[in-house]
């Protein structure tokens, strides 16, 4: 009997533990709001078998028949028997976006100019550090000088110049809120200027992917992340933004430790301005002219598969094409804004070409059963053949807040 409750009781503990281990991961694997169409089914990719429960009715067996637009809660339970959570859907209709896969420009210009280094002035007295004395730090914006807006490097470096050596108050914002500080320009000794110990920047440019254009919201979008500063790594706080056309003239191949990128010109068709620099790309209400191809669902996230797929992309001129790849959820997919896949390039054309996932691709559209699930958004500097890429969900979402935004806008 001894025996037996010691087997019995080792039994259960070890039940116990994989009943624990089981409800965590679903617990940090699962997102807290799904979307659904109306008539399909709410399913999960998970190992672990989940069913979904709305007043006693298993939506992972009969499709949902709520009406479109509709939000209700529902329990979920592992093994169809053990209840561990409750989620929010919401029936939504299909969602169509035209994929592009498209080179685009950017040409960015921050909110005031941006620090990117604190350093030294040499004077007759010795070396000294105004800016860092004052409080400035790498990050920060400065947004004006003694009362006048600063747009510019040219701007700033004038006020400097002209106070004599007298003190100048400055307005930054630093991680979205604005502080005053006072800085006393020293005289240099190598260049007989007064100066504050400072490398700014005004503006930047570059070149990316468009992804999708969506009707719906008449909002175009690229990149799959947010354009950060190279210096201070920083997103980019922007006070005016433009998107162009652009097309590919070369490709500098990617290897291991050295990441790769595509060459390419601007040919100043403007798209529009930069609406929004977020983590999720780059969105502006679309206002040159794009030519759209036949539309194209959205997936939703619990429709995205691991396995094979297809990223559109352009490596020569500004015609896209499709490459194969192969795709794999990760472990927080559901509860990242971005980086939720992993994408690994298997066609032979494009490896041979640019080694893999190299710089101006991110935005690239990736395809799996006819629907667009995503868009590349990093390459990994030790494997250029793997990358990261952002659900396209997640990307029309960030595209319906940007619209919604404007709307707000135009009726204030």
């Amino acid at each position: 009997m001894r025996v037996l409750s010691k087997v019995t009781f080792f039994v259960l503990l070890g039940l116990d533990i994989f009943i624990f281990s089981a409800i965590s991961y679903l617990d940090n694997s699962l997102s807290e709001k799904y979307k659904v169409k109306k008539g399909d089914v709410l399913s999960f990719d998970t190992p672990i078998p989940i069913t979904a429960e709305y007043k006693c009715a298993r939506l992972s067996e009969s499709g949902v028949s709520r009406e479109i637009g509709e939000e209700f809660n529902v329990g979920l339970k592992a093994f169809g028997i053990i209840p561990f959570s409750t989620v929010s859907v919401e029936v939504v209709d299909e969602m169509y976006v035209a994929v592009l896969g498209t080179p685009f420009g950017m040409k960015l210009y921050t909110d005031g100019v941006l620090v990117i280094d604190v350093t030294n002035v040499q004077t007759e007295s010795g070396v000294v550090k105004p800016a860092e004395t004052a409080g400035i730090k790498k990050g920060d914006y400065i947004l004006s000088a003694d009362g006048n807006e600063v747009h510019t490097n040219e701007e700033l470096s004038a006020v400097v110049a002209a106070s004599g050596g007298n003190k100048i108050k400055f307005v930054i914002k630093r991680a979205g809120k604005r502080k005053t500080v006072f800085c006393k320009p020293e005289k240099s000794s190598e260049t007989g200027d007064y100066k504050i110990g400072l490398w700014v920047r005004d503006s930047s440019a570059g070149i990316g992917t468009l992804t999708f254009y969506s009707p719906m919201t008449g909002v175009v979008c690229g990149l799959g992340h947010g354009v950060c500063d190279e210096d201070t790594g920083e997103l980019l706080s922007l006070d005016t933004g433009e998107i162009v056309k652009a097309e590919i003239i070369s490709v500098e191949k990617g290897a291991s430790g050295s990441p790769g990128q595509l060459k390419g010109k601007f040919t100043y068709t403007t798209l529009g301005s930069i609406d929004k620099n977020s983590e999720n790309g780059v969105y502006s209400l679309l206002k040159g002219k794009i030519s759209l191809s036949d539309l194209t669902e959205i997936a939703l996230k619990n429709e995205v598969k691991d396995g094979a797929a297809q990223m559109l992309c352009t490596i020569d001129g500004g015609t896209p094409q499709l490459y194969d790849c192969k795709i794999k959820k990760r472990g927080s997919a559901y509860m990242a804004s971005t980086q939720n896949l992993t994408v690994t390039v298997t066609d032979k054309e494009l490896l041979e070409k640019t080694g893999g996932i190299v710089q101006g691709m991110s935005g690239s559209p990736i395809i799996q059963n006819g629907k667009i699930v995503g868009a590349i958004t990093h390459v990994l500097v030790d494997d250029p053949t793997t990358g990261y890429a952002i659900f396209a969900e997640n990307m029309l979402e960030t595209a319906q807040s940007v619209a919604s935004g404007n709307k707000l806008k135009d009726a204030s």
